[in-house]
């Protein structure tokens, strides 16, 4: 039993940072081809294209990797916090504690004596991670590192920034548009799938909006570019 539960929560764990990977990838993608695109619109210089989608890449890596941590060292003190005050309650009023985890047992449809029973066994075993599964849904052993996720972060975005900033160096001067265009929504269609996979929800559907959102995003900002780029000199 201890083992089957250790197999889900690493499960569970992994296909949380598996989603995260693909929809950081997914935003390096639609970012970074964007700005390229925007850039092309305006100008069909090559040096000029590759160092805005450079920057792009840069800085957008970056800003999700501090939003990431920022985000997941929140939610770190928060849990700890729940787990400092927990240990307190348990410390200093153990039997309200008892009555507590036994009510939770007992609105899941347990009897009032068959949870009491389960609320004491477990007390017995550990109160406090008894207490933090049941009530918080918390596990003091496996919360999540704020370094890790930034890290993550960084590394997913980039992975998907990479796609139109390659696409735009290899085309020539006469495709860059189009074969950028190309292999954006060809990277979408990937991103889609595996996030519906992970997900288990309907590959069709999440192909269709990430590629339909990433192609609108595209086109607007290489209307914005052309017109801009003609415009203001």
């Amino acid at each position: 039993m201890a083992e089957a539960k250790e197999l889900e929560r690493a499960s569970t764990s992994t296909l949380n940072w598996l989603r995260a990977a693909v929809l950081g990838a997914n935003d390096g993608i639609v970012s970074v081809s964007s700005i390229i695109l925007g850039v092309a619109g305006a100008t069909s210089a090559r040096h000029t294209i590759f160092i805005a989608g450079l920057a792009g890449l840069v800085a957008g890596a970056f800003s999700m990797a501090v939003g990431e941590y920022v985000s997941v060292s929140s939610q770190r003190d928060t849990e700890r916090s729940y787990i400092r005050r927990e240990k307190r309650r348990l410390h200093e009023h153990p039997e309200h504690e008892l009555e507590g985890l036994a009510a939770v047992y007992a609105e899941k449809g347990v009897s009032r004596k068959t949870a009491m029973q389960v609320a004491r066994e477990l007390t017995a075993k550990d109160a406090l991670k008894a207490h933090l599964e049941a009530e918080l849904q918390l596990d003091e052993e496996d919360l999540n590192n704020p370094l890790q996720a930034a890290l993550a972060s960084m590394v997913a975005f980039t992975a998907g920034a990479l796609v139109p900033l390659i696409a735009v160096l290899a085309a020539s001067k006469q495709t860059r548009i189009a074969v950028t265009f190309v292999a954006v929504l060809i990277a979408l269609t990937i991103t889609g799938y595996v996030s519906a996979t992970v997900g288990n929800a309907s590959r069709k559907r999440a192909i269709l909006r990430v590629v339909l959102g990433g192609a609108a995003a595209m086109a607007a900002t290489y209307l914005v570019g052309h017109l801009f780029g003609t415009a203001v000199h």
